[in-house]
């Protein structure tokens, strides 16, 4: 059985996802799964910092940034912390409370993905970082392949994989997926094993997540067809070229009016979010 470094380190070569000379940011949450990934590229000697974003989702959130200082601390990792807080002016559940009592309907994964991603990206080229690598799972790759079939998002499809990003945008930082080919089953027993400080527990805020309909699925099928997370991810990435050739002709490189951020639109949706607040 190959081991989940063999298979991290397998995964970096066949993909070509970072070279020694490249400084790589780790997106940390403080979980399992970004701290393993800390944890091995630090181990097979890449030139690793972390950066945390937290969201202020009560004990939870606060006992992950313990987590992570800790870690990152006992590995000689430098770690930078980013603030809902200070990059917005509120929590999470404020923010997501204020969004909804102006009739906006979105839940809480969406809001903190959309600002979090915009933070990593904004901090990423502050610290002139050449990559960033989050710590997804397979589980986690293949829930995303079957939300974007259901939600017909073939184009978001195309700028998936291992190694993600539109390559038109320059000021985009490329993220890398070190875990892709890991089951989540694999990374929690890996992570046990190896003593990490970890919260295993989900988000408070994930209750309301279209991802957990999805992986109820998956899980369910995966009881009659132990391979199906597999074989959905060995397939797709077989397609992966072709919607790629598909989408690049119509990528069209730009940039919101009021950040300045890599956007599909004139104005990013983190600048949509802020501005809804303020109206």
């Amino acid at each position: 059985m190959i081991s989940i470094e063999q298979k991290t380190k397998k995964n970096i070569q066949n993909y070509n996802l970072i070279s020694r000379k490249d400084k790589i940011l780790v997106a940390c949450s403080g979980g399992k799964d970004s701290t393993t990934v800390l944890y091995i590229l630090k181990k097979l000697g890449y030139n690793v910092s972390a950066i945390t974003v937290d969201a202020l989702i009560g004990n939870y959130t606060k006992q992950n940034l313990e987590n992570i200082k800790k870690v990152c601390k006992e590995s000689g990792v430098k770690l930078h912390v980013v603030s809902f807080r200070d990059e917005f002016g509120a929590s999470l559940c404020y923010l997501k409370s204020m969004l909804s009592g102006k009739g906006v309907k979105l839940g809480s994964c969406t809001i903190c993905g959309v600002l979090r991603r915009y933070l990593l990206n904004k901090y990423a080229k502050k610290l002139k970082a050449d990559v960033i690598a989050t710590g997804h799972n397979m589980d986690d790759e293949v829930q995303s392949v079957l939300m974007n079939l259901f939600k017909n998002n073939l184009e978001l499809l195309a700028r998936s994989g291992p190694k993600t990003g539109v390559s038109n945008y320059k000021s985009f930082i490329p993220r890398i997926k070190p875990l892709y080919f890991v089951s989540e089953k694999e990374v929690k027993e890996y992570s046990k094993s190896m003593n990490f400080p970890v919260n295993y527990n989900a988000c408070p805020c994930r209750v309301d997540a279209y991802r957990n309909h999805v992986r109820k699925l998956l899980d369910n099928y995966e009881k009659i067809n132990p391979d199906v997370k597999k074989n959905i991810i060995d397939n797709f990435l077989k397609i992966l070229p072709l919607l790629k050739k598909k989408f690049k002709t119509i990528e069209k490189p730009l940039y919101c009016k009021s950040c300045g951020e890599p956007s599909k639109r004139e104005k990013c949706m983190t600048c949509q979010i802020l501005s809804k607040l303020r109206s």
